[in-house]
């Protein structure tokens, strides 16, 4: 049998460093943030993300807060010298919002970055070149001068051309000693302070010296020694902003992270939820609720983690693992049922406004717009997995996760008063009579579709109740009509979170199934809905959870109606 050979590998030597004060520094205050979402992120999947998807992923990190966003490699890509130019030209940067865009220590891509940064209201151009002893000897076969020279040529191509932008591009100089953490430290050193000559940073014009560990190679708290010393040996630390950029190959990024802003580092690059080259960046949402869950304020609004987690799971075409921190669908789950039983006791007593102090909570998930109903759930024991199984397997419905959790719900509900088993056949009883033969107060009766440059206009008849209901809509797609008219004639504002679809069986007569969840306000509602076509099956879904929707609604207003009659 082959045994692992661990003498193969050298541990990462330490940083002499007797003096380290960062062990005792507390986080106070969030650092600047910067995402690589854009640039990082993309590179490193299996399809990257078109124009479209970038543009709702930069929509998305502006309204989250980031006034500091990666865009791309514009030098490197058409790709991304488009989507650069789409931005800039179609006035889609807020004000606050500055874009980054990378480049390497080369001519004719510093030229090329240049030329894409024409007409950016405010920009910080990074550049970068490696300067690890390995890709030293073996990469680039330059000993320290030549690489170090690298380095100085790009500055000053950099500082000959920044001219050429005018005085109408606010722009900002960002350098990065690419596998800082695989440099010699006085190495490293020398090459930022060479940069730094060219480019002559002040107190008012800081340069940015991003200090990557591209690869994560050693423990946090060397990663930590190696910030603070460079923060103490550098020349003219005033006049510089000293940025991390972690990755997670010994799944530590986070924590390198915070270790190194105690160590003096001031700003931070990553990626949300993780995503990036290998096992992935640093997870912005991660620290940022880390430094929220001890009273700091992140400065990003985390306020709708689901939204987030959808928006990522769009744009990158990858999963969310759902025990991912913060962002994971069970993160706030208890099976156990003496942690059921404390979170409980904690919850009764919990008094609205005072400090969060509930067992195994260490966040309230209503921060995170996330309810209550999604902590304390029993697992029994076939669990939401067993009843997905037979579903999938024996009636050919591949729930999506998010409804495999809510229907084991109501699965639960019948085992637990029956107290034995359940049978495949009485599972899937109860989700048709649960979904899709439901009782609707809603229901689509006819439609019709025109087409015009592009948009779809939507008409349908609706039966409200027993009363006919006309609804006229326009949008991208027939169902993003079909949503606008019913927004607009129904009074309701609500927000498709989760859709799914597939072939029931296959073949041309198979049917097609739709999943579909609305948000209406912290509450959830689900459609199910089988159909010939995709299109009806779609719609109809919605209308299945718009009728539940509207169920709830109706209900709190006869609420409401009832104790204002009891009042008077």
């Amino acid at each position: 049998m082959t045994r692992m050979n661990h003498h193969k590998y050298t541990p990462y030597p330490p940083v002499d460093l007797k003096d380290r004060t960062w062990p005792d520094k507390v986080i106070t205050e969030a650092p600047i943030w910067c995402s690589v979402d854009l640039r990082d992120g993309n590179q490193a999947l299996v399809e990257p993300m078109d124009s479209a998807r970038k543009m709702k992923m930069f929509k998305t990190l502006v309204g989250m807060g980031f006034t500091e966003i990666e865009v791309g490699f514009p030098s490197a890509s058409d790709t991304d010298f488009n989507f650069l130019r789409e931005l800039i030209d179609g006035g889609h940067v807020p004000e606050n919002v500055t874009i980054q865009v990378l480049t390497q220590a080369r001519e004719q891509l510093i030229d090329r970055t240049i030329d894409a940064l024409q007409g950016a209201p405010s920009a910080i151009l990074h550049l970068y070149n490696s300067t690890s002893t390995l890709q030293r000897r073996v990469v680039f076969k330059q000993d320290r001068d030549g690489v170090r020279q690298i380095a100085v040529d790009g500055a000053k191509m950099v500082a000959d051309r920044i001219s050429k932008l005018g005085t109408s591009t606010d722009l900002r100089l960002q350098y990065s000693p690419e596998s800082f953490t695989g440099t010699e430290l006085d190495y490293a050193l020398d090459v930022c302070e060479s940069v730094m000559d060219v480019w002559q940073p002040t107190p008012d014009n800081k340069t940015i010296i991003n200090l990557p560990a591209t690869v994560e190679m050693s423990s946090p708290n060397i990663y930590a020694d190696q910030i603070e010393w460079f923060c103490d040996n550098v020349a003219n630390r005033e006049s510089l902003l000293i940025s991390l950029h972690t990755h997670n190959d010994r799944a530590c990024a986070v924590g390198s992270a915070e270790l190194a802003v105690m160590a003096g580092a001031q700003r931070v690059e990553g990626t949300l939820l993780g995503n990036g080259e290998r096992t992935g960046n640093m997870d912005i949402v991660i620290m940022a609720m880390n430094l929220y869950s001890q009273g700091v304020d992140p400065k990003l609004d985390l306020s709708d983690m689901d939204k987030i987690v959808s928006v990522v799971r769009e744009c990158t075409q990858i999963d969310v693992h759902p025990r991912q921190p913060y962002s994971g669908d069970l993160v706030f789950t208890a099976f156990s049922g003496s942690h059921q039983d404390a979170i409980k006791k904690c919850l009764d007593i919990y008094e609205e406004g005072s400090t969060w102090e509930i067992a195994y909570l260490p966040i309230d998930p209503r921060d995170l717009g996330r309810t209550y109903q999604d902590v304390i759930r029993v697992n029994s024991q076939s669990g939401k997995g067993g009843v997905a199984y037979v579903l999938a397997n024996k009636f050919g419905f591949e729930l999506p996760r998010w409804l495999q959790i809510e229907f084991s719900r109501v699965v639960q509900s019948v085992t637990e008063q029956s107290g034995g088993e359940i049978q495949p056949d009485s599972i899937w009883t109860l989700f048709n009579e649960h979904y899709i033969q439901s009782k609707k107060i809603i229901s689509l009766e006819d439609f019709s579709i025109q087409k015009n440059q592009g948009r779809e206009t939507f008409s349908a008849m609706l039966d409200l109740s027993g009363q006919p209901v006309e609804i006229k809509g326009e949008g991208d797609g027939v169902l993003d009509a079909f949503i606008e008219g019913l927004k607009r004639t129904l009074k309701i504002d609500f927000e498709v979170m989760e859709y799914g679809e597939h072939a029931l069986g296959k073949g041309a007569d198979a049917e097609a199934v739709t999943y579909m969840q609305l948000k209406y306000g912290v509450l959830r509602f689900s459609g199910v809905a089988v159909s010939k076509d995709i299109i009806s099956s779609s719609l109809n879904a919605l209308m299945g959870a718009v009728s539940e929707l509207l169920k709830e609604t109706a209900a709190d207003t006869s609420a409401s109606a009832s104790a204002e009659r009891a009042a008077s």
